[in-house]
């Protein structure tokens, strides 16, 4: 299976420990699931759409993304342009985000719709998220959705994430129409309770399980932190326990890779029980350790079940 995610990859600043120092990473959330998914099964044909610039930093960029096993041959390059960062405070053990965006060349992957399309038919499964969306122009929004509209009906399979985060939309209302209409073109919607009970008023995981299910999603997975995953695929719903952690030191990036278990287990033809059960295993190794991006180790990738 050739799997495509599309998105934003930013370059990460966060504090070393020491007084005003700071090391440079590479991270974002559909990279960072397609980061996992890498590690997961390296054998998985992987690529990653998206834009960068012509200078230092995006070519820093693109050589990151292929040592970790991501394919770089869709990703455009805009002149004159560099790539979004964002920088980690810690106050007390807490995280806070500060981000610069506005020179993304990210926010303009959409601008040439024929390399997206050419992208998406070079794939079977195609991966992205309403952070992919709400960083795009109304028109490039338009042209994403329309280009997964016309992939889904050429028998390409279509994941989403809404990834809810109003500080990047113009209003709640924009949001949550542009993330339903996302939900309308995609075969997998992977929502988060928490978010979805504040911005579309769920009263329980079921809801938001339905909703999904209404717009035309066949398969959902809900997402709710520590407590159950409820499910729904092939028209049969059920869950899966979330085994509980003794620790969480950062939960950066859980859901990321979380969103990594069920594309694996999607790539390895893995009963979607068994996916999740996968991804909750992944996204607890991920908790316990610091940063969007923490190593695997091998019995994680054992995990991984073979067709």
């Amino acid at each position: 299976m050739r799997i495509l995610a599309i998105g934003e990859c930013m370059a990460e600043m966060a504090p070393t420990g020491a007084p005003s120092t700071y090391q440079m990473g590479f991270a974002g959330d559909t990279f960072n699931t397609a980061w996992y998914l890498a590690q997961l099964t390296p054998e998985t044909p992987l690529s990653y759409f998206t834009a960068v610039g012509d200078d230092a930093i995006s070519s820093r960029m693109l050589g990151a993304m292929r040592e970790s096993g991501v394919n770089t041959q869709q990703v455009r390059i805009v002149p004159n342009s560099s790539v979004g960062l964002y920088l980690i405070t810690l106050n007390n053990g807490e995280r806070s985000f500060t981000y610069w965006r506005g020179q993304s060349a990210a926010r303009l992957l959409a601008q040439d719709k024929q390399a997206l399309a050419y992208a998406m038919m070079q794939s079977d499964l195609i991966y992205f998220s309403g952070i992919t969306l709400a960083i795009l122009n109304p028109e490039g929004r338009a042209a994403l959705l329309d280009v997964a509209r016309s992939a889904r009906r050429a028998g390409k399979r279509i994941a989403f994430d809404p990834n809810l985060r109003p500080h990047l939309w113009d209003s709640p209302s924009e949001m949550t129409e542009n993330i339903m209409q996302a939900a309308a073109v995609s075969d997998i919607a992977l929502p988060s309770f928490e978010d979805e009970a504040r911005w579309f008023s769920d009263k329980d995981p079921a809801a938001t399980l339905q909703r999904y299910a209404r717009a035309g999603a066949e398969t959902i997975v809900v997402k709710n932190g520590a407590e159950t995953v409820l499910y729904r695929t092939g028209g049969a719903e059920g869950s899966v326990h979330v085994p509980p952690l003794a620790s969480v030191v950062d939960t950066t990036a859980a859901g990321d890779s979380f969103n990594a278990g069920i594309l694996a287990g999607l790539a390895t033809d893995t009963p979607l029980p068994d996916s999740i059960a996968l991804a909750c295993k992944l996204a607890g190794h991920v908790v316990q350790g610091k940063g969007a991006l923490v190593p695997i180790n091998q019995s994680l990738r054992d995990s991984c079940l073979q067709p």
